[in-house]
């Protein structure tokens, strides 16, 4: 079961569509006009800082995002993100979830060590143990243990190390 807190909506239109009661669109702009830069930077170093200083991400030493990396734009001071960890390309990080009468916020937790897939999407309330393998085209739906490789949809596991 993943960790978030629900907030409920009761009046007017979808949650989504009343997004801005809920974070400063100016926080979105900003967020948004340097995650893409993050996107498409070549540079490792320059892209950690800007998870770090600027989107407040807690991001540990030697890890590395792939290109095209989107991390969530309204709360990426949500996402923890060991050292030693491989993004694949193209990966989604999500610590948010609008639906129609809620909205979900949930911290995502990646470990030590992990390695994830190429387009791979991780939803909010989540944690990847130390160790973890994420096949590629994954959606992290529930927590993986430290050592497992898993994949698909849904997320099954296909082999744990041991200990």
């Amino acid at each position: 079961m993943r960790k978030t807190e629900r907030h409920f909506v009761e009046d007017g239109p979808n949650s989504l569509r009343q997004i801005y009661k809920t974070v400063s669109p100016w926080k979105g702009v900003k967020n948004f006009v340097f995650i893409q830069i993050a996107r498409y930077c070549p540079i490792l170093e320059l892209k950690n800082w800007i998870y770090r200083r600027i989107l407040h991400m807690k991001v540990g030493r030697d890890t590395a995002f792939g290109l095209m990396v989107m991390v969530d734009v309204f709360f990426p001071e949500k996402i923890t993100i060991g050292r030693n960890t491989v993004i694949g390309y193209n990966t989604t990080i999500l610590a948010h979830e609008y639906l129609i009468r809620e909205y979900r916020l949930g911290e995502v937790i990646i470990g030590d060590e992990v390695m994830i897939g190429a387009n791979t999407t991780i939803l909010p309330g989540v944690t990847i143990g130390d160790g973890a393998v994420v096949a590629a085209g994954s959606v992290v739906h529930r927590d993986v243990e430290p050592g497992t490789f898993v994949g698909g949809n849904p997320l099954r596991v296909i082999e744990r190390k041991s200990p």
